[in-house]
């Protein structure tokens, strides 16, 4: 590992400057292991202390380089609690030990450590190196000198209360440090504003504030609460202080309102909280904090850019522990990493919105055929997953029998609702006036799908029923690379139909063959299903599982009506599906 590298891991949990800011400017030692021991990052007083500098140090075993007990020898590392608690990942503290220093000078020292972890798993620790030499010379002054026992005693006091502020101010800093990295990492890993605010609230609250409140703009002036968190989750009070807010407007002193309106971030403590309200939007608010007993108040801007989308309001309710500057630091972190999320996932829900509404519209009513029964379901893919380009039809063709569709075009969002309409229109022309195999259909329908439309890939299945309104019914049809339908029948039981597979449109890969085509017959009282893949694939599982697991359900349901069956087999969407669903089913009447 090289010096370069461990400057890259060392700052891991926050932006540079908070580091610069703070421990940087320290006169305490102070180091950073990873969780092997080694030195990731030094300040420029434990340069000093250790007698070495910081990249002679990286990469360094702390515990071989410098840690000696009282005699100055090698403390076996089973034994060292500083190595334990690294193991274990738990705070520790040593005193009465030594630091070996470059000079070969040993140095009485003691220690505090607290670990860094993220997503549970320890990160290494940060160590505060404290020389107590001075402590030592004056335990001597008191045996030598009785009558200044008083004095030295209480000048020991000061400093072991210093050493201890200093120590507590070093590990709430690397607690805070901790939680933006963990922040961080939570909010990018989901696109759904509702899923990114509550795993936001459940990192905030206890853990750094009482109570949390998120208020986004909605418009020039609305501004909407969409968040509130307090102990175990609950909302403040008995209210439900979630819902639209009166205007922000443009000229109260509430911080709400001065944040809202492109004001910096604003700490307020009790009596300021306590001021009368000077505009609606600050009246609701000042109730708000009054029913959270608070007594500090942190709000922060919520930004895309230059735009102020929201703000976080924070509060604590315990007077003995009020917010401070480097709280406020934290929260304005936490406030610039937040407001994009929030930017992201609206346009991300608005692109959506407007795919699934684009798709929807573009599939097709079900014909009327005689006696034979129809039904279809679409349904998009779950919160937080892009919408498919999965498709159904059924229509009647030139000749009176029944053409059935089912498909599936290779990408996401409005590309793939555009490419699919192309592709629902095109295969329709084609097939409508045709009466030889359908594989001839698809042909042309590979031929001309990179000519006139925009679809890279697609797979899809495309079937005729002939026969009158009495029966027998026969089955053609042919597939490029999509699932096999599967045919139920009363007597209980269930196969998919194999035969007829080519290859996925697009791949021009055929050297000039013609589609395969297929035919069965279908018996009275069967039920056909055609489906896209979001019903039988789980990311990580075994195709011939899902399948199996179709198979099984729609034997269950294969006596109930057909709309039942259809609802009931789109509701049983696997446990991780990640993608849309269309199912068309088709019924043939008994004798």
């Amino acid at each position: 590992m090289t010096p370069g590298e461990e400057r890259e891991w060392r700052l891991p949990a926050a932006e540079p400057g908070l580091w610069q800011r703070f421990v940087e400017q320290l006169g305490t030692a102070v180091t950073m292991i990873d969780p092997a021991g080694r030195i990731v990052a030094v300040n420029p007083a434990g340069e000093r202390l250790l007698a070495r500098t910081a990249a002679v140090m990286y990469g360094q075993d702390l515990h071989d380089l410098c840690h000696r007990d009282p005699g100055g020898a090698r403390i076996p590392r089973e034994r060292c609690p500083l190595l334990q608690a690294l193991a274990e990942g738990r705070p520790a503290r040593g005193d009465d030990d030594r630091c070996l220093r470059s000079d070969g000078r040993l140095v009485p020292i003691s220690w505090s450590a607290t670990p860094l972890t993220q997503d549970g798993v320890s990160q290494g620790m940060v160590v505060l190196i404290i020389e107590t030499a001075a402590d030592h010379r004056a335990h001597r002054e008191r045996a030598e000198r009785a009558e200044r026992a008083e004095h030295t005693e209480r000048a020991e006091r000061a400093e072991q209360a210093e050493r201890a502020a200093r120590t507590t101010a070093l590990e709430s800093l690397a607690e805070r440090l901790t939680l933006v990295t963990e922040i961080t990492e939570v909010l990018g890993q989901t696109l759904e504003m509702d899923e990114a605010l509550a795993r936001l609230s459940r990192l905030l609250v206890p853990r750094f504030a009482d109570f949390a409140a998120v208020d986004l703009r909605v418009g020039s002036h609305q501004v909407h609460r969409v968040a509130v968190t307090g102990p175990e989750g609950r909302d403040a009070g008995q209210e439900d202080w979630r819902g639209h807010l009166p205007p922000a407007g443009e000229t109260a002193h509430s911080p709400l309102v001065q944040v809202l309106n492109g004001g910096g971030p604003v700490l307020r403590d009790r009596s300021a909280t306590e001021a009368p309200p000077d505009s609606p939007l600050a009246a609701v608010h000042h109730a708000f904090l009054e029913a959270t007993g608070a007594t500090s108040v942190i709000t922060v801007p919520l930004k895309a850019g230059q735009q102020v989308t929201g703000a976080l309001t924070l509060v604590r309710n315990d007077p003995a522990r009020p917010f401070d500057t480097g709280d406020l630091d934290v929260a304005s972190d936490i406030g610039r990493r937040v407001g994009p999320v929030i930017d992201n996932a609206r346009r991300f829900g608005r692109q959506r919105e407007i795919a699934e509404a684009m798709q929807r519209n573009l599939l097709p009513p079900l014909p009327e055929h005689g006696r034979l029964q129809l039904a279809a379901r679409y349904q998009p893919a779950p919160a937080g997953s892009q919408v498919g380009g999965d498709w159904y039809d059924a229509f009647t063709l030139r000749d009176g029998t029944l053409a059935l569709v089912i498909g599936d075009v290779v990408g996401h969002d409005l590309t793939a609702a555009a490419g699919m309409a192309q592709l629902h229109g095109i295969l329709r022309s084609l097939a409508w006036d045709h009466t030889g195999p359908t594989g001839a259909v698809v042909d042309r329908l590979d031929d001309a799908m990179h000519a006139i439309t925009s679809v890279s890939m697609a797979t899809l299945v495309l079937a005729r029923v002939d026969g009158p309104d009495t029966g027998p019914w026969t089955l053609h049809w042919t597939s490029a690379g999509h699932p096999p339908p599967l045919l139920l029948t009363p007597d209980g039981n269930a196969r998919y139909l194999e035969a007829g597979q080519g290859l996925i449109l697009g791949t021009h890969l055929g050297g000039g063959n013609h589609r395969p085509s297929a035919v069965h017959a279908l018996p009275p009282g069967s039920t056909l299903l055609l489906y896209t893949d979001g019903l039988i694939e789980v990311p990580g599982s075994d195709l011939d599982a899902g399948l199996d697991r179709l198979r099984r359900h729609a034997l269950a349901l294969v006596h109930e009506p057909l709309d039942t069956l259809c609802d009931r087999l789109s509701a049983r969407v696997p446990s991780g599906s990640t993608d849309d669903i269309a199912l068309l089913a088709l019924r043939l009447p008994m004798p």
